[in-house]
This record gives structure tokens, C-alpha cells and sequence, in this order.
């Protein structure tokens, strides 16, 4: 099986060019699956009803998400209604949405996604790593047919990271990053066949800072006073990771970074 995965779509830009551009390059990589980090999609932080919507109709297969969820008013209730959108789901209980989704989607052999905050230089939430082994034993328990299991862990730390991978090491299909908007050049399969990249990258503007116009950033570290950050304009680049995974076991065959260049 074959999986394409976004990492954290940025603004108009970033949802404009996932419309523009999914269905050729699902047909161009050959993916059979298409996820996306949408944490960012709508005004470069956070993620509206209405974006969350956009980016499901131009052909994504799960969203993922982060630290920012929240931030719109609507998004609460739209959560709830929508499962293909997933929350970390170590925030503490009683919250709208869920942090784990199986998709089955016709033709294809299930795929449980699963969506983890961390904890370093980030909001206080519960510990990413049991929470991690209460949803796959939660996976054993409730759909053992369900092979294929794919993490985000958006998370600021690269050592955070790292140790999830680790920990989850041949007991996951890939342990992915998302957050730091920076694409990592270390993806491989770790010893037991999870498939491991510490981040994903950005799926924005290029000629920015993290997707965001740069004047305000530099204003900022100059002066260190308080700016308003906007999602710049220009080129995009969408970023992610291009996945192999065996379907009857469940382990990575391959990853490798991956980027497309929007016109």
C-alpha cells in the first residue's frame, strides 16, 4: 500500500494548491491514500469548519491536527460531527472529537491513524506515550484486522520525536512529525519496519518564515516587540513523505521525504 502524507497545510496558499494539485499527484505517486496535517489551513493558524471542509472535498483522506485546533469557534462542534478529522489525542478527556480514526475506505485494507501532542516546550497535555499504548491495545482489542497504523506526532522537540518512534518501533506502520514546518532529512525504517521522519515540512508558501510573511518576523527578533504575523504569498511547496507499506503485516517497506513544487 501506498501512502502519501502531508505536512502542515498553511493558509489560502497551501489549501489552494492541495486542490489544485491532489488528484494529479495521486495519480503521478501512485498513492492509494493521502493524509494531511491541516493544523495551519486557515489563516496559518488553526483550522476552520469551512477549511477542514475544502481540503476533505479536494480529495484528502484524513486530516490531522495540533496545538492549535481550538482556536476557531466552530471547529468544536464540527469535530464531533466529522470523524475523518482527528485531534491529538492526549488532551486531557471530555473534549469534542477523537484522537484516533480507522479509515475503510473501499477496495483498500484499513488504516488506523492516530494523532499525538507533545509535551516539550509545549502546552501541558497527558503523556504521549501511554496514551499511545492505550490506543493500540485499543486497536488489538477492537480491530486486530487493522494492520497498517500511521502516528502524527506533532511535537517541537526532535528528541521527543525520536523517543516515540522508539517506543513505537515495530509496533506502528510509521511514526511521522509534523509542527516544526522544517522537512528533516533523516527518514528511514527503524529496526523493527516503522517507518520514521522527525518532520514532515510545511505544505505553504516558501518565501517565508514557517509559511508566515517575513518583515514581521524580522521586526520581531529586532525589536522584540509584539507583531501580527500573516501568511505570505509566492510559491508554494507542498511537503510530506512518500510511504511503502506492507498490507498483510503492517510493516513500512520504505519512506523517503517528498516535495512538489506548485506552480
Amino acid at each position: 500500500m501506498r501512502i502519501l502524507f502531508l505536512g502542515d497545510i498553511v493558509g489560502r496558499p497551501g489549501r489552494t494548491a492541495v486542490k489544485k494539485h491532489l488528484a494529479s499527484i495521486r495519480a503521478d505517486v501512485g498513492a492509494d491514500l493521502i493524509l494531511a496535517n491541516a493544523e495551519n489551513a486557515s489563516g496559518g493558524l488553526g483550522l476552520s469548519a469551512e477549511g477542514a471542509k475544502e481540503l476533505l472535498n479536494a480529495g484528502l483522506d484524513v486530516l490531522t491536527s495540533g496545538n492549535h485546533i481550538w482556536k476557531f469557534k466552530d471547529m468544536p462542534s464540527y469535530m464531533g460531527r466529522e470523524s475523518r478529522l482527528i485531534r491529538p489525542a492526549n488532551y486531557p478527556p471530555g473534549l469534542p472529537g477523537q484522537g484516533m480514526f480507522v479509515l475503510r475506505k473501499e477496495g483498500l485494507p484499513p488504516v488506523a491513524v492516530l494523532n499525538l501532542l507533545g509535551r516539550t516546550f509545549m502546552p501541558p497535555v497527558d503523556c504521549p506515550f501511554r496514551v499511545a499504548d492505550a490506543l493500540l491495545t485499543q486497536v488489538d482489542t477492537e480491530a486486530p484486522d487493522v494492520k497498517i497504523r500511521l502516528v502524527d506526532f506533532h511535537a517541537e522537540a526532535t528528541s521527543e520525536k525520536a523517543a516515540l518512534g522508539w517506543h513505537l518501533d515495530g509496533r506502528v506502520s510509521a511514526v511521522l512529525g509534523t509542527h516544526t514546518h522544517v522537512q528533516t532529512a533523516d527518514a528511514r525504517l527503524l529496526k523493527q519496519g516503522t517507518a520514521f521522519i522527525t518532520d514532515l515540512g510545511m505544505s505553504g508558501p516558501i518565501d517565508s518564515c514557517l509559511g508566515m510573511n517575513v518583515a514581521p518576523i524580522l521586526r520581531k527578533f529586532l525589536t522584540a516587540a509584539p507583531e501580527r504575523f500573516e501568511v505570505a504569498d509566492g510559491p508554494v511547496a507542498l511537503c510530506g513523505a512518500l510511504l511503502d507499506i506492507d498490507d498483510t503485516s503492517g510493516q513500512a517497506q520504505s519512506i523517503a521525504a517528498w516535495r512538489f513544487d506548485a506552480d
